[in-house]
């Protein structure tokens, strides 16, 4: 028999989608096939990957891999998945999805949180508001340009 993984990767996106959620791809970016920005990747070279319809084009799940194009700091890029590198689809907003097991068969968390089974995820709470995943961390020691890395707007009193 064939593998149930890509039948199940398409009917959870679909299920995300009806209900209005973001569904996300977790991929392991170190296999062979993957096509994805290597500056996006964490220290265990997995990317997750917003796959709605607002933050790609052209996407396209067939049985074998996953394609679609979509914008990475501004630059659109053409992303290609092989089904059996996909760890994980879940929703962005409350984590519910499934994940895969190595063999790219069969899922391990079906239904369930998984969050609860991957920590890293935790990483991808913040806004996008292109579709792209988060920027890679700055590297310690440096202070991001502007405000002296802090969040927002800063006040400063005149006297």
């Amino acid at each position: 028999m064939t593998s149930s993984q890509p039948y199940l990767i398409r009917a959870i996106y679909e299920w995300i989608v009806d209900n209005n959620l973001t569904p996300y791809l977790m991929v392991d970016a170190t296999r062979r096939g993957v096509i994805v920005p290597e500056d996006y990747l964490d220290d265990q070279g997995r990317i997750i990957l917003n796959i709605s319809p607002s933050a790609t084009s052209e996407l396209l799940m067939s049985n074998e891999e996953v394609t679609f194009n979509a914008r990475f700091s501004g630059q659109a890029i053409g992303i290609v998945v092989p089904i059996h590198c996909v760890k994980a689809i879940y929703a962005r907003e409350n984590g519910q999805g499934m994940m895969f097991n190595d063999d790219g068969g069969e899922d391990t968390a079906s239904g369930s949180d998984v969050t609860k089974k991957r920590v890293s995820l935790e990483s991808v709470g913040g806004q996008e508001t292109d579709g792209s995943p988060p920027p890679p961390s700055k590297p310690p020691g440096k202070k991001p340009p502007g405000n002296g890395g802090k969040k927002g707007p800063t006040l400063k009193v005149v006297k």
